[in-house]
């Protein structure tokens, strides 16, 4: 939030209207269902905005990961919920197609755990309207990350290394 990578969190983190879910499944079909259950608990709360579901186990690989996206993506396609609900992906070890594993735009899609953020698009839509540039976004982030001496960066490598255990660099 200090940074300002996703415009649209600090709203919805002062008005307490984020749920966290640690997922228990650590297994792909578990933690299908568990995205359900999660879309389920939206639908019947509306006083959450946005659910990040957190996976400790299971997903350490990126590619495992991605497979869980992608699955998720299609279920959430046939459980009805295109236009209703949409998902950003975090994983630790986030690499954006076409980019270099160690280029800093990645760790706007880095964080401690894999998890799948589950956005109401209602409220994405509602936030957007509300953005001067909207569309500018993922490049402003991507700059502000690639900066000589990013303290957004820093702050990102921080959070990371404390996460794993992992000294700072």
């Amino acid at each position: 939030m200090a940074h300002d990578i996703c415009p649209f969190a600090g709203r919805e983190m002062r008005r307490g209207a984020i749920h966290y879910a640690l997922a228990e499944a650590s297994d792909l079909e578990g933690l299908l269902h568990e995205l359900v259950a999660e879309c389920r608990r939206l639908d019947a709360d509306a006083d959450i905005a946005t659910t990040l579901l957190i996976a400790p186990e299971g997903m350490d690989d990126f590619d495992d990961y991605l497979d869980w996206l992608e699955l998720a993506e299609r279920l959430l396609e046939d459980q009805g919920y295109v236009g209703i609900y949409q998902l950003a992906s975090f994983h630790p070890d986030y690499v954006f197609e076409g980019v270099e594993a160690t280029d800093p735009a990645n760790a706007t899609n880095r964080s401690p755990l894999p998890m799948l953020h589950i956005l109401r698009e209602a409220e994405l839509e509602r936030a957007i309207a509300h953005h001067a540039d909207p569309e500018g976004i993922p490049e402003r982030n991507m700059a502000l990350l690639r900066e000589p001496g990013s303290p957004a960066l820093a702050r990102s490598r921080e959070l990371l290394d404390r996460s794993s255990g992992e000294p700072g660099e």
